[in-house]
């Protein structure tokens, strides 16, 4: 940074003078650019601004007026300060008429009462201007070098806002344009004092430009986007107070490097999710794995507009009925779409709600219903909006499960009901598309695959389905049969063998013959109640076995 008046007065050569500031006091942070040595009345037409104006006051007006405009053509230029040594023109005091109009206009008026190489004072001053601009040119370049990289490496905003951070030594803030936080960087300081009631804050800071700095707040901001769109702010946030005279932050460069860093991966990475999902996934990936407290949770979600505390929570699990085609990219972005439709279909049903991506092949909402809100209703009508929206993009061959858990009345049950939802999801997927009259499902609804699907990590059921149907699942893999599939066609056709036939689309005898084959096979009669029902139980549970 540039010297400011009082670091120039503070200097050995200055002390020499003994220096006497007389107007000006308070405005002894101003930068000094330059400083320039002149007797002329008019020097004002030769100056650029920022400059330290030293003289002996020999050739300035005698009148009154004539000091108020010297002193006006000063302070409209921009100079930072005037010093005029006694000796040549003024020996003990200066004219009031100088001191008043310097006083009034905010000019730092100094005399120096021992005369002093004037040639010494601009060496000296110099020095230091030449060593700051040398620094401003250092840190310039290390910006430069670092969010260059993190372009190139097409780092995350986390990644982006860390460094600005660690460079700048204060928390920054990311966020977009309906004042939601994206992604943030505490820089040492608490969650609960950077976010706290980030929304209203954040409302009340506008500074003109694209980028300004709020005295009030301590807020340094720039907006962030690119080719004329833009879609957030990066914010940095520090003490509050005016910055100095005619002075642009200090961080200014750093916070505009690092929001045009964000811009340009932005646009590079359009295929990958938006950060505003993956925010939201992030924040739902803590809640099931207890990497966040409920604290951390409450407050990360109110600071992204969506207030979980004191509403009724409830999570949703939405899964696509076969799965994501093998391709790894077009899978991603299958997933990112039906993500987006999933957040779209929430805004449809105005609600609010976390929607991510929880795993490879589904979707997670925690809905945070009001007071006023049915529960019911709200489900039903979100469910209709995606199955409308999934409809209308023409991508799925069926409809969604749409699997819901119990509500619960605080942030520390959210795992509870998600978890809940997951397992609903995973059982429900076995149900025919269309099947059912409701458009969700909870866990009365998926009845014994729900229990099974509960109890799926238990020995014991695996050790059942291992006894029952272990023989047909070795023979299917050593002779590439599928009599395991024929079987559960039977079950599945209420033992009706005419039914099953038709529907494994074999004739009654080849159909028959191999039904024998399951019987011999497993050592049961299929015409027994008893064992159709143990036989159908395991097959179930085999599903969720290898779910």
């Amino acid at each position: 940074m540039l010297p400011t008046v009082a670091r120039v007065l503070d200097l050995d050569v200055m002390r020499r003078g003994l220096p006497q500031v007389v107007a000006g006091a308070d405005r002894l942070e101003r930068p000094v650019r330059w400083v320039h040595v002149s007797e002329l009345p008019d020097v004002a037409g030769m100056l650029q601004g920022g400059e330290l104006v030293l003289t002996t006051g020999i050739a300035l007006p005698e009148d009154r007026d004539g000091l108020a405009r010297y002193v006006r053509e000063l302070v409209e230029i921009g100079v930072a300060g005037l010093v005029v040594e006694f000796g040549r023109r003024y020996f003990d005091t200066l004219p009031r008429a100088l001191v008043h109009a310097a006083e009034q206009r905010g000019l730092p008026l100094i005399v120096l009462r021992r005369e002093l190489r004037f040639v010494a004072v601009t060496e000296a001053v110099h020095a230091l201007v030449v060593n700051a601009q040398l620094e401003q040119l250092r840190a310039s370049e290390a910006v430069h070098q670092v969010f260059n990289e993190l372009a190139v490496e097409g780092a995350e905003p986390a990644e982006v806002l860390r460094q600005i951070a660690r460079m700048a030594g204060a928390p920054v803030v990311l966020e977009n344009l309906s004042h939601q936080v994206l992604a943030h960087d505490s820089a040492g300081c608490t969650e609960d004092e950077l976010l706290d009631r980030w929304e209203r804050r954040s409302r009340a800071v506008r500074p003109a430009g694209r980028t300004g700095y709020d005295p009030r707040s301590g807020w340094l901001v720039t907006a962030v986007g690119a080719r004329g769109e833009d879609w957030g702010r990066l914010v940095l946030i520090e003490e509050p107070g005016p910055l100095p005279d005619q002075q642009s932050h200090p961080c200014t460069m750093l916070l505009e490097r690092g929001a045009a860093t964000l811009a340009l991966n932005r646009l590079l990475v359009r295929d990958r999710e938006s950060l505003e999902r993956q925010t939201h996934r992030t924040l739902l990936a803590g809640i099931l794995t207890h990497a966040l407290t409920v604290s951390e949770v409450a407050l990360r979600a109110q600071a992204l507009g969506v207030p979980l505390d004191g509403r009724r929570l409830v999570g949703v699990v939405l899964r696509r009925r076969g799965g994501l085609l093998p391709a790894a990219l077009e899978a991603q972005a299958r997933l990112r779409d039906f993500t987006e439709l999933a957040a779209t279909a929430a805004r449809a049903s105005r609600l609010s709600a976390l929607v991510g991506a929880l795993d490879d092949e589904g979707v997670g909402l925690l809905i945070a219903l009001g007071s006023q809100q049915d529960e019911h209703t709200a489900l039903e009508a979100f469910a209709a909006a995606l199955r409308r929206l999934t409809t209308d993009a023409g991508k799925e061959s069926a409809p969604p499960v749409v699997a819901v858990g119990s509500s619960v009345g605080s942030v520390r049950d959210a795992r509870r009901t998600l978890m809940e939802a997951t397992q609903v999801a995973d059982a429900a997927l076995h149900d025919a598309p269309g099947a059912r009259a409701a458009s969700y499902y909870r866990l009365p609804d998926v009845r014994l695959r729900g229990l099974l699907h509960l109890l799926r990590d238990d020995a014991r059921l695996q050790t059942y389905v291992e006894r029952e149907l272990g023989p047909l699942l070795a023979h299917d893999a050593e002779h590439g049969s599928q009599l395991v599939q024929l079987l559960r066609v039977y079950l599945e056709q209420g033992r009706n063998k005419s039914a099953a036939a038709d529907a494994a689309h074999l004739s009654r005898p080849s159909f028959y013959d191999r039904l024998h084959k399951v019987e011999r096979i497993l050592a049961v009669d299929l015409d027994q109640v008893e064992s159709c029902l143990s036989l159908h139980v395991a097959l179930l549970a085999l599903d969720a076995v290898r779910r």
